[in-house]
């Protein structure tokens, strides 16, 4: 027999479970509906596969586990789906939950089903899935799925299996009773478990009160090869506590925030043996539980086997309720149980216990008083906690200092409480602070990924940003050497151009420099103004300046001078002066005939004086175009006279007239508005014969559009080609020209709001360099364009 520690704290209350073994485990009615909640256990719930109207057999899985923690739902009896909706579910918050409701058809039809007959045959792990499947969690209270806890032997190493038979909590019996009717589905269970995680010992740890169910323990244990103590410990509530266990059978204590697996344990209850038994050999899913209900307002308190989703009101009718005397309804035991004002809140895999108090049994709770720092609470706490110093924290809202003083080692058992001279509700208060350390916890993680979110998100975009720089570069590196190869190209031509072109003075450059010259005269001369009459030093500098400023404008005035065309001798002038004359009465006659002409198909007044007027222009056209014809011939015999005579040369005959790139260019462009109207009055048109006749016209206008486009195509590109012979890109070569031209009106436009003589200078000398430019551009420009 192995040795019996202790543990720090507990307390004796009232036991108060013999009022309910006094019968045997009876089964329970059958009820008109079940409502089984999607979640009966730790974790996530589970995802109903079933929909409203399907007919479903015993033992048929109705939900599927959701995720690694999380448990299936089946089917406590055949019937038929009537809803899947919200309904109030055990829970202490009171709140509502998804439920698949089932109309029980009474038949109680069991699905095909059979148990493993040699489940050691069988890989382990088939056989976790199998529990799995089973929908079987810990029903010792907190409804751990117990698959997950057989996987523990996975990453751990396990020493000692623990089955708690200890139930401490007052009233409550079920697992006694399982013990003392059902020891051999126990003993089976745990070969089952032991198989899985492979223990070098099995303890089960059972209180001294449970005398009956000691003995089929014992009687049970003989028949199994297993090495199974039975250990038992003195009746101290919370005994049944999985850490408190622990201590007692081991004297090993749990550290702070770590599980008994790791120190090598693992613990399970007798209840969820037996479901692992019957799972594995029977084949039966776990689809009802044993039940204690008791309390003074039932007149034959008992356990009952009860199919999940039985509502309460079944079980106190069961058990002969007395209406009149009820005065609490308590969910699970008196000490860490919940009041529930709704009877028809449905049994599930946890529920272990109902209570129907009366009021001399439990009475109202009297009001809270100070604390009087008695130290009381903290000698009954289990978990060696400082509840008086948690309770502060709580009630201040300082979670973080409650959490430092180990909150959550509090196992809720009510203890503190139970001992409270000034009856504070303790376990409420940590039960308050803990949901608001979850809730902190939830929204800092819901904090911290957005955060990480928005952090790669903006490492994205830098990245992105990043790459399309490096992109950006590298096309501007190929555009530059692209550029520097066009411009090597276009200058080689130019070069060759320059060097044979002949050396004629550049009247523009002549024309700045002289501009050039004289702005700086100007300036030597304000200077040496300014120094003479206030007797300022410098004089003979400032006058030698002057005077080479002086030399300067004159040289580039004769440079200018000598550079001028001299005017042409045949009298060009006076021709030019004759034919814009004549061109000029022509124009003024035409705008007369036609003012004439309008006033004579309207009717309008002053007719008369309007024909008098035509008369008078329609005389000085004729005499300035004879004045003109008369000047021309004069003009062209000069010009034959001063011409050297030569050989008279066979005649050759005309070349084709050259195409017009830019008139061609703008019958396009008339072409494709004439289409667009004709395609947009065919569309408008209502009539068949009125369409037909636009079709037409639109086929016209569409071929001489065609011909059109034809033409300039090939006249374009055959100055493109001429120019790309001479190693040339036209199109480039008409943006750098237009490019310097605008170069040019902005330097004109800088000259104009210049005023101060040094900025004057300094543009009229980068209008020298853009006028050359612009120049040496436009006139290779007109080679081919």
């Amino acid at each position: 027999m192995s040795q019996v520690f202790s543990f720090h704290g507990g307390i004796h209350p009232p036991e108060n479970k013999k009022q309910s073994t006094r019968a045997p485990i009876g089964k329970a009615p059958l009820p008109k509906q079940l409502v089984l909640p999607m979640q009966q256990h730790i974790g996530g719930p589970a995802d109903p596969l079933v929909k409203v109207g399907d007919s479903v057999l015993k033992g048929q899985l109705i939900a599927e586990p959701i995720g690694r923690i999380s448990a299936a739902v089946h089917a406590p009896t055949s019937g038929k789906v009537v809803d899947i909706a919200h309904y109030p579910i055990p829970h202490a918050s009171g709140l509502s939950g998804e439920c698949v409701v089932i109309e029980t058809d009474g038949e109680d039809r069991w699905i095909e089903h059979e148990g493993i007959a040699d489940y050691k045959a069988i890989e382990r792990a088939q056989l976790t899935e199998h529990i799995r499947a089973s929908g079987i969690s810990g029903m010792g209270g907190a409804g751990f799925p117990t698959d997950v806890k057989l996987h523990l032997g996975d990453n751990h190493i396990v020493n000692t299996l623990i089955i708690n038979a200890a139930e401490c909590e007052p009233y409550i019996t079920a697992d006694d009773m399982l013990m003392r009717e059902r020891p051999h589905e126990i003993i089976g269970g745990i070969e089952i478990i032991a198989h899985l995680l492979r223990p070098s010992h099995i303890l089960i740890g059972i209180e001294d009160n449970k005398t009956n169910a000691i003995h089929a323990l014992e009687a049970a244990v003989k028949h199994c090869d297993l090495n199974i103590d039975i250990i038992v410990v003195p009746t101290k509530y919370p005994s049944g506590g999985e850490r408190q266990l622990i201590k007692l059978l081991t004297d090993i204590e749990v550290p702070a925030g770590k599980i008994p697996a790791d120190i090598g344990i693992v613990c399970q209850n007798v209840g969820t043996t037996s479901a692992v038994y019957r799972a594995v050999h029977k084949g039966e899913p776990l689809i009802s539980r044993i039940v204690t209900v008791t309390g003074d307002a039932v007149r034959h308190p008992k356990n009952l086997e009860v199919l999940l989703g039985t509502p309460f009101s079944s079980l106190l009718e069961a058990c002969d309720l007395r209406p009149e005397a009820l005065s609490r309804l308590v969910m699970g035991g008196p000490m860490m149980g919940v009041t529930v004002d709704n009877d028809r809140i449905p049994v599930i895999k946890t529920t272990n216990c109902l209570i129907a108090a009366t009021k001399q049994e439990m009475p109202p709770a009297p009001p809270a008083q100070a604390c009087i720092r008695c130290g009381m609470c903290e000698q009954a706490c289990p978990a060696d906690l400082l509840p008086q110093q948690l309770y502060w924290f709580s009630k201040g809202r300082e979670f973080d200092k409650a959490k430092h003083h180990n909150l959550f080692d509090c196992i809720e058992c009510g203890a503190c409480a139970y001992v409270c001279p000034s009856n504070i509700p303790l376990v409420q208060y940590y039960r308050f602070a803990k949901s608001e350390i979850r809730t902190e916890e939830r929204e800092q993680q819901k904090a911290d990924h957005a955060r990480e979110r928005f952090e790669a998100r903006q490492a994205r975009l830098d990245r992105e940003a990043a790459e399309k720089e490096a992109k950006r570069k590298a096309r501007a590196a190929e555009a530059a050497k692209a550029q520097e190869a066009r411009k090597a190209a276009a200058a080689k031509p130019k070069e060759e151009a320059a060097a044979t072109a002949t050396a004629a003075p550049d009247i523009k450059q002549l024309k700045t420099a002289a501009a050039v010259a004289r702005t700086k005269l100007k300036k030597a001369q304000k200077a040496f103004d300014e120094a003479a009459a206030g007797n300022s030093e410098g004089l003979a500098e400032l006058e030698q300046a002057l005077n080479e400023a002086r030399l300067k404008a004159e040289e580039a005035e004769k440079a200018l001078s000598a550079g001028s065309p001299a005017p042409a001798e045949g009298g060009d002038a006076e021709l030019k002066q004759l034919k814009v004359a004549a061109a000029v009465a022509r124009t003024k006659l035409k705008k007369a005939q036609d003012a004439l002409k309008n006033a004579e198909d309207k009717g309008l007044e002053g007719i008369d004086k309007l024909r008098a007027t035509v008369e008078a222009l329609e005389q000085k056209a004729d005499e300035a175009q004879k004045a003109f014809d008369a000047a021309q011939p004069a003009d062209a015999a000069a010009k034959q006279e001063s011409a050297p005579k030569e050989t008279p040369a066979k005649a050759e005959p005309a070349a084709e007239p050259a195409l017009d790139a830019k008139a061609l260019k703008q019958q396009v462009s008339i072409m494709r508005t004439k289409l667009k109207k004709a395609e947009t009055a065919l569309e408008a048109a209502e009539s068949d014969e009125e369409r037909s006749s636009l079709q037409a016209d639109v086929d016209d206008l569409k071929k001489r559009f065609d011909e059109a486009t034809e033409a300039f195509n090939k006249v374009e590109k055959a100055k493109m080609d001429a120019a790309a012979q001479a190693g040339i890109d036209l199109k480039q070569l008409r943006i750098d020209a237009a490019m310097a031209k605008a170069a040019i009106t902005k330097g004109e436009r800088a000259l104009k709001k210049a005023e101060a003589d040094d900025e004057r200078a300094q543009i009229e000398q980068e209008l020298v360099a853009a006028q050359a430019k612009s120049d040496e551009l436009h006139k290779t420009l007109s080679q081919y364009d």
